[in-house]
């Protein structure tokens, strides 16, 4: 079975209000539209064009015999548009998040709370991939050399002499937890904007880019103890096509820009700044790995003429990508979202869906392979 499915965009403060709606080709609804979510999630699911008019959280249960496709989808996928920055965050591991779910349900902490770390018990790795011709994101801790490096070239005061302090531990990871757990959970507002401030007027051809984002997050986020986090993480600048996986502990925020997001399916997210959310320090520096390394960029590997394959060798989820025309062998229940031409998915069956960008459809196991023609489409689906 082979039908198309749709949703509303999502409004929140940071969504764009131009990037979904130029994609779409339509004219821009005057709101913030942040995500447009892909798949059968209770906070947003997308809606069958069947005739049914239900939503997949409800159809996949019904039809999951008949098809072969399962009650819940492993996997999430979205349209996401970053008019301004995202909030800094991290996702446990499934361990850590079967553990603290189970904590905090034994504790009678409800689901809703502002303050609830864990929603459910799954872990949130996730890849994103550059629709826009550059997407800017924060994507793990910056060499400590390097970070020491940037920081040296602040100007002097109480702030910035205290995390040259913290940053001077031997071992890199000890350094950089010790300095993001005085940041966010120490740090008295004076010392912060003194960093702050020391940064959005210090000039390196270096840490040129970094800079302008402190001053640009300054005004987003002012006294935010976030934009001193920042600081400390790799800034990556996608281009169209790339992309980036985040695996469990990563701390990361996504900039700017227009991308296709895949993640699994959960809600656990632990907020590291840039937000006036709430902020579990403790929790934070529990599953945050500080070990420095390079942005985690996420080379597809060939799949057969016209396609190729995110695939960060986990279960939840692959993505592949589909240009002008390709066939795509379905590991499992799938979805297609077009992003660019007027693309047509053909099944093995000989259903066929035409797909506008921006459009989704769903993709039963039984359709397997499918042939797409005339656009360009990734389809998501389950793992290795």
């Amino acid at each position: 079975m082979l039908v198309e499915i749709s949703n509303t965009p999502r409004d929140y403060a940071w969504g764009s209000r131009t990037l979904i709606a130029d994609l779409e080709g339509r004219a821009p609804s005057g709101a913030p539209e942040a995500e447009v979510w892909f798949g059968d999630h209770p906070g947003s699911p997308a809606r069958l064009h069947d005739g049914s008019d239900r939503t997949l959280d409800d159809w996949l249960p019904a039809h999951a015999d008949a098809t072969g496709a399962p009650a819940r989808l492993p996997y999430l996928l979205k349209l996401l548009a970053a008019g301004a920055p995202l909030s800094i965050q991290v996702h446990p591991s499934k361990d850590q998040a079967v553990e603290g779910f189970a904590r905090e349900e034994a504790a009678g902490l409800p689901r809703e709370a502002a303050n609830r770390n864990y929603k459910d018990d799954n872990h949130k790795p996730e890849v994103i991939v550059a629709l826009s011709d550059t997407f800017t994101a924060l994507a793990g801790l910056r060499d400590l050399a390097a970070t020491r490096r940037l920081v040296a070239a602040l100007a002097d005061g109480d702030g910035v002499r205290v995390l040259r302090g913290h940053l001077d531990a031997a071992d890199p990871a000890d350094a950089l937890r010790s300095a993001i757990g005085w940041v966010l959970g120490e740090a008295d507002a004076a010392e912060v904007q003194q960093i702050v401030g020391a940064a959005a007027s210090t000039e390196s051809e270096e840490f040129a880019a970094e800079l302008e984002l402190t001053r640009t997050l300054s005004t987003a986020y002012p006294g935010d103890p976030g934009i001193v986090v920042a600081l400390l993480m790799n800034l990556v600048a996608l281009r169209r096509g790339e992309a980036i996986f985040v695996p469990a502990g990563v701390l990361h925020a996504y900039v700017a820009g227009l991308g296709v997001e895949i993640m699994a399916a959960s809600d656990n997210v632990l907020r590291g700044g840039l937000t006036p959310k709430h902020i579990d320090v403790a929790e934070l520096l529990a599953l945050v790995d500080f070990r420095p390394a390079a942005p985690p960029f996420l080379q597809p590997r060939p799949a057969g003429d016209g396609v190729e394959l995110f695939a960060p060798g986990i279960p939840d989820f692959a993505l592949a990508h589909v240009t002008e025309k390709g066939e795509v062998t379905l590991n499992g229940i799938s979805l297609a979202l077009a992003v660019a031409g007027d693309a047509v998915v053909t099944g093995a069956s000989g259903a066929r869906v035409e797909l506008r960008p921006g459009h989704a459809a769903l993709l039963t196991p039984d359709e397997s392979p499918v042939t797409v023609t005339g656009g360009e489409v990734f389809v998501a689906q389950p793992g290795d």
